[in-house]
């Protein structure tokens, strides 16, 4: 094996050092021929002399994984064990069991099902954990890999040994591969008798087209139809071309949509909307929150420098890089990063700082202001910002380390485990808070607030400037413990909600948690009450 890599990387060596004599040394052709020279040697060093033996395609892996997370977060290499993921972001569908999942504790859990799917039909949870597949023990296992285990040809078996909470002992089921394809426009319906919703969870393949399938739909059963509210939050994006195609449902033919910039100036293009729109006048909200991201922000982009409709929500992710696919070999790709897009107002989006890959809020004050077309002024950098701000029930620091330690999963797990059933999804009720207080508290439900974390910065600085402050910090941990205390009541109602959601997606799936969403959404509500009021709408879009 060894002889073999070493053989190969000679040849390899060869061809470089060839290559390598017909440029200069200041050339920055010379300096790439250089660095690779380098690192292909380095490469047969470790392989051959390593006093250990090393797995040559775990190394290389190691050095690429490195190589592309040093340019941006979304430069990265997909081998061919990746396909089926790359295949979900761009086609919507992949073969696999159809189920999502994460590491909770020392196991990959089931948090998801995909009604009908291989999962559903054998009768798998939320809730259960994945302990051995094919008789290999799955514990400490990455979600990632157990994931590309999981995936396979349609129908082809896997079996799995399952740990169910509120269940004795283990046990096997065996499941057929099969291929999943997940809607990107789960849900459309009216909301409020005359307002109509649609869902947009991704930009996969005929994303534009169900959108408009779903607006013509609306239209024609429902009349009486004053406004649509296109839901794009925690929407990551996808391909460019279905960005454009969703924003021709609401603006005419032949308008700008985005332009994209690079290295490769032949690359760049400019595109526009080529079809005819459904409707170009229909008041439209468009919701959006930090995880909309890529071509949502494109659209939410569009709708808001042509003035075409309001955004509501939070600042989006701040992605305005476009990436391509290129092959490399043994059906392998490399996903990366060659232009940044810019929208009819000429701004780009793309956030300027990221912290451990997540982009970093940064003050209006050190954006560049652009115009809509009826000269409203709008941001550069860092997302797109919504025209009406609301603060998000995720971000409030109680509910967000809720979500993080997994306790509201985990206690509707237990809850359904004592509700076989629930009522049907829109007349459900959660009455359980107290119930659900006593969990959290013998859970040891612990976690920093905000003004902690304040005060123990400011504790530290108080030693390194030598000021005596351990008397008037404990009085206001005293203070601060005890607001702590009511915190789970005072948020009440956002917590409620989250439950709700979980427990009706046990039960009804995607759907299910979408419905609960309409029914006591705060950004729903507020959506529909602008698009109801002609002149507050028209205000915010400098049209009054």
């Amino acid at each position: 094996m060894k002889r073999s890599i070493t053989k190969w990387v000679g040849i390899g060596l060869v061809l470089v050092l060839a290559t390598a004599a017909t440029y200069s040394p200041n050339n920055r052709y010379f300096e790439i021929i250089k660095n690779i020279e380098i690192f292909t040697t380095l490469y047969k060093e470790i392989n051959t002399y390593y006093v250990d033996d090393v797995d040559p395609g775990k190394l290389m892996r190691t050095g690429i994984d490195a190589m592309v997370e040093s340019l941006d977060p979304f430069t990265n290499y997909i081998s061919e064990t990746d396909i089926e993921s790359y295949r979900f972001m761009t086609e919507g569908k992949y073969n696999g069991i159809g189920a999502l999942s994460k590491k909770i504790g020392d196991y990959v859990t089931i948090t998801e099902l995909y009604k009908d799917q291989a999962a559903d039909k054998a009768g798998l949870k939320p809730g259960d954990q994945i302990i051995a597949v094919d008789g290999k023990d799955a514990k400490g296992k990455d979600p990632e890999a157990l994931n590309n285990v999981l995936r396979g040809f349609p129908g082809t078996e896997v079996e799995l040994t399952i740990l169910r909470p509120g269940k004795t002992g283990d046990f096997k089921v065996k499941l057929v591969r099969a291929e999943v394809e997940v809607p990107n426009v789960p849900y459309y319906e009216m909301v409020s008798g005359d307002i109509g919703y649609i869902t947009l969870t991704t930009f996969t393949r005929a994303a534009g087209m169900n959108v408009a399938n779903a607006l013509t739909e609306l239209k024609k059963n429902h009349p009486e139809i004053k406004g649509v509210i296109l839901d794009l939050r925690d929407n990551g994006g996808g391909l460019l071309n279905e960005a454009v195609d969703v924003c021709n449902v609401f603006i005419p033919k032949n308008e700008l949509v985005v332009t994209t910039k690079g290295k490769v100036k032949e690359w760049d293009r400019s595109y526009k909307t080529n079809g005819t729109s459904i409707d170009e006048s229909i008041p439209l909200a468009v919701l959006i929150d930090k995880g909309s991201a890529s071509a949502s922000e494109i659209v939410s982009g569009v709708m808001q420098d042509y003035d075409r409709g309001i955004l509501i929500g939070q600042r989006s992710y701040g992605k305005g890089l476009v990436q391509n696919t290129r092959d490399i070999g043994y059906n392998s790709k490399v996903k990366l990063t060659t232009a940044k897009y810019y929208i009819p107002s000429q701004r780009c989006i793309q956030s300027v700082e990221y912290k451990n890959g997540e982009p970093v809020e940064i003050a209006d004050a050190r954006r560049t202001a652009f115009k809509t077309r009826n000269g409203r002024e709008v941001l550069d950098g860092g997302g797109v910002k919504p025209d009406l701000m609301l603060d998000h029930p995720a971000d409030i620091p109680v509910v967000k380390n809720l979500i993080a330690q997994d306790l509201i999963f985990d206690y509707v797990t237990q809850y359904c485990l004592a509700h076989p059933t629930i009522a049907p999804v829109l007349d459900f009720r959660f009455t359980g808070f107290d119930e659900f207080v006593k969990f959290v508290e013998q859970r040891g439900f612990q976690y920093d607030s905000d003004s902690e974390k304040l005060l123990k910065q400011l504790l530290e600085a108080g030693k390194k400037e030598a000021l005596a402050l351990d008397a008037d910090v404990k009085a206001i941990e005293t203070k601060i413990k005890a607001a702590k205390k009511t915190e789970l009541l005072k948020h009440k109602d956002a917590i409620v909600d989250l439950i709700e959601k979980e427990v009706a997606g046990r039960y009804y799936y995607q759907n299910g948690k979408i419905q609960i969403g309409l029914r006591n959404d705060e950004e729903i509500k507020e959506a529909v009450s602008v698009l109801r009021d002609e002149a507050k709408y028209k205000k915010i879009l400098g049209k009054g």
